[in-house]
């Protein structure tokens, strides 16, 4: 019999592609879903580090934007590979966060299925980097000497409150559209079931994703989010994750440099097909014009 002591995981927040502990020092107990047992100490995090995390975002936007579909869609696919090669500790986390029972064979099954589905929708994503283009961009009939072109571009800085009740494939599916469309997220997890998607900082730190194109903060929404929603170099948020009274608060302080705003849906069925509509929500359409004739061959365009 071995005195061995096991040596406990340390759980940390994933800010600009590091492994910062919360600014504040705090941290909060979290515990199995269904047995009430004590898992780990999770990070709770400031609206300082919510700051942190903005500045990290908006420093990495400009290359991840910039970077070729195909590119983010290799990087999305590395994610799926090295998710893959984790599977078994993934089953763990979830089955624990959702209440799902580690020690039963039923409740291993139902965490193996929802990592499954969360890998195939890295996939999944990573197939439609190249695709967007082609789905909402476009040329358009005009009546005129003109070429008039529809492309579309990231918004920026998205601010994410990660659903409540899927600790991963909800978070998964509602930060992978984001990036895979050429933005740069700041997501809220789940507060009650963090743990995964603190590890999934360590997957995203050794897969080719640029440090700050994620970042995943942990503990309250309710005292993160209203300095997201309000924060000036915050472009977007997602409020999928918010009850209907924060939701509101949201809203309102994002009104003030006029953020697109995605709205809690009535039902959101994780489980289900994704769409598109996720993909595309926090895209704009830049319209180019462009002469043709006399006046385009002389390469005017404006």
């Amino acid at each position: 019999m071995s005195d061995r002591l096991t040596v406990l995981k340390t759980y940390k927040l994933y800010v600009g592609g590091k492994f910062p502990r919360s600014e504040s020092g705090r941290v909060y107990e979290v515990t199995d879903g269904k047995s009430g047992e004590w898992l780990a100490n999770a990070p709770l995090s400031s609206r300082k580090d919510g700051r942190d995390a903005v500045v990290a975002a908006r420093k990495a936007f400009g290359a991840w934007s910039g970077a070729t579909a195909y590119n983010r869609g290799q990087v999305l696919y590395r994610v799926a590979e090295m998710l893959e090669g984790r599977r078994e500790q993934f089953v763990r986390e979830v089955s624990a966060a959702e209440g799902l029972g580690t020690s039963s064979k039923s409740g291993t099954a139902k965490a193996a299925a929802v990592v499954d589905a969360a890998i195939d929708r890295w996939v999944w994503y990573a197939g439609w980097t190249d695709k967007i283009g082609q789905v909402v961009g476009g040329a358009n009939p005009v009546a005129g000497p003109f070429l008039n072109l529809s492309t579309p571009e990231p918004t920026g800085v998205v601010a994410v409150l990660a659903p409540q009740d899927s600790s991963f494939l909800g978070l998964i599916s509602v930060i992978a559209p984001v990036i895979a469309s050429g933005n740069t997220v700041v997501v809220i997890t789940s507060e009650k079931s963090p743990l995964p998607a603190l590890s999934l900082g360590e997957v995203l730190a050794t897969s080719d994703v640029p440090g700050g194109v994620v970042n995943i903060l942990s503990g309250k929404a309710s005292e993160i989010a209203p300095s997201l929603a309000a924060h000036q170099d915050v472009n977007g948020i997602d409020l999928t994750g918010a009850d209907a009274e924060l939701a509101k608060q949201l809203e309102i302080a994002a009104a003030d440099n006029l953020k697109r705003v995605r709205r809690p849906q009535p039902v959101d069925d994780f489980t289900a097909d994704p769409g598109t509509d996720r993909l595309t929500y926090f895209l704009e359409t830049k319209t180019v014009w462009h002469p043709t004739g006399s006046l385009g061959a002389s390469g005017s365009a404006y």
